[in-house]
């Protein structure tokens, strides 16, 4: 069983749908679950975002730091 509500892979997404579909799938998650984020690159200017969009409302793990796969946690608060 996964300890994750869902996963994205980005690089499944065009670049205009990711944050979209990343973003949505956050709203969707309850208090306490968490999706796993999985992309080529370092996801800071998504943290970025949260923390502007969702301040203190999440939180975020790297499960995997690259250098070709990075592997991100973020939980809702």
């Amino acid at each position: 069983m996964s300890s994750f509500a869902a996963t994205i892979r980005a690089t499944e997404y065009p670049p205009h749908l990711k944050h979209k579909v990343i973003f949505e799938t956050f709203g969707n998650l309850k208090p306490n679950e968490a999706m796993l984020l999985v992309n080529d690159h370092d996801p800071v200017p998504l943290r970025f975002q949260f923390e502007s969009m969702h301040p203190g409302q999440f939180t975020w793990e790297y499960i995997e730091r690259g250098p070709a796969t990075f592997q991100v946690k973020i939980g809702k608060l």
